[in-house]
């Protein structure tokens, strides 16, 4: 076992304190141990306004902030992480529904330098991989702090460093990581007449499972991944479902001949250039779900890879939706022109009454609110 020392500075107004951290653990990260709802060693004021980070400050407790720390570790680099909600994997803890399974096969999600226990299924449930992403933290032991929203980071070339300003707190490091991902903020597009209608309405974020809508009529704006199986999850729980469609988009099956779909054009992406894994892949869809364009699901003339590379728009993978579309237990219906007291008037100028509404508009990135200037 060897000694890891690590120097934190803090400034206090005008006062220049040094404190040393010392652990008999392997793991540097261990050296990072601190609390600050309480005085250090009971030389400074409480909450003291500046922290000196020696490693990198990680934005986001999320996958992508967390395998960032452990690769960083393995590296014998310590590393802090900066949360602002008061739990790691917020999105999948707070704005999940309680009946998700991952989309594609737990080989292509697992985390760095941690495999998926043996147990776990294919497709991983909600509370199955959100255990998993705990004791990943407990693994590695990463040191994350919650609670802590950023409000402005900026990099300040004359020391050099960035500067961090969490809550009524300011971090310096020599390295910033964002890694907040791409669905921070919901959202909520305007529409005309929305303060007119007098039933419920709510973002996906906040749906959690089609129990809390049984034996109502329910309208899904946005056929996403997230509006495909709420859906499809509304639909198994006893409402009654309509989907709005109003652009076109690709649908393809989660697995073609027992094969992972996403499995399957990773390998292809090997031997084939992104247009012929195109054709390849639209023609085995149409040979699986049949001609979508049938049930109002149209298609793109970009095939779903050039697509996604032009737009960032992701393919829907089906995981059951199609089959209840097919059989008329979910109908698809156009874009909305306006609401209405009880409902909506369509596009095409048709109305109809609904007891909830749930909008399925994805997210957004905060990052240029808070990032104010770069290297």
């Amino acid at each position: 076992m060897r000694s890891v020392s690590v120097l934190m500075t803090i400034v206090n107004g005008m006062a220049l304190c040094k404190w040393e951290f010392k652990s008999t653990s392997e793991n540097p990260c261990a050296a990072l141990e601190f609390n600050l709802n309480e005085p250090l060693a009971g030389h400074v004021e409480p909450t003291p306004k500046q922290f000196w980070v020696p490693g990198p400050i990680i934005i986001g407790a999320g996958p992508s902030g967390l395998a960032t720390a452990a690769c960083l570790q393995d590296k014998g680099v310590p590393s802090l992480i900066l949360e602002k909600e008061n739990c790691i994997a917020s999105s999948w803890k707070l704005r999940t529904y309680e009946r998700l399974t991952l989309h594609l096969p737990k080989q292509f999600c697992e985390l760095p330098l941690m495999s998926f226990p043996a147990n776990f299924p294919t497709y991983p449930t909600r509370e199955q991989f959100i255990s998993y992403l705990e004791s990943y933290v407990d693994h590695f032991s990463i040191k994350h702090l919650l609670g802590m929203e950023v409000k402005c980071a900026e990099y300040d070339s004359s020391i050099g460093f960035w500067r961090i300003r969490v809550n009524d707190l300011q971090f310096i490091t020599r390295w910033l990581i964002v890694a907040t991902g791409e669905n921070s903020e919901a959202v909520v597009p305007e529409f005309k007449g929305i303060m007119d209608y007098k039933g419920q309405v709510l973002h996906t974020s906040y749906y959690k499972k089609g129990d809390d809508f049984r034996r109502k009529k329910v309208l899904v704006v946005g056929c996403g991944n997230s509006g495909m199986e709420v859906c499809l999850d509304l639909c198994n729980n006893q409402a009654q479902a309509s989907i709005v469609v109003r652009d076109k988009m690709h649908v393809l099956p989660r697995e073609i001949l027992g094969i992972s779909t996403f499995g399957l054009l990773m390998w292809l992406l090997k031997w084939f250039p992104i247009s012929v894994v195109d054709s390849i892949l639209l023609s085995l869809s149409w040979l699986i779900l049949g001609n979508t364009e049938r049930y109002g699901l149209r298609r793109p003339k970009v095939g779903p890879l050039q697509l996604k590379n032009k737009t960032g728009k992701t393919p829907v993978l089906d995981v059951g939706t199609l089959a209840k579309i097919k059989n008329g237990q979910i109908q698809v219906v156009p874009g909305i022109n306006r609401f209405t007291e009880n409902g909506v008037e369509y596009v095409d100028g048709r109305q109809e009454n609904f007891d909830s509404i749930i909008l399925a508009t994805g997210y957004k990135s905060n990052v240029p609110s808070w990032l104010k200037a770069t290297i």
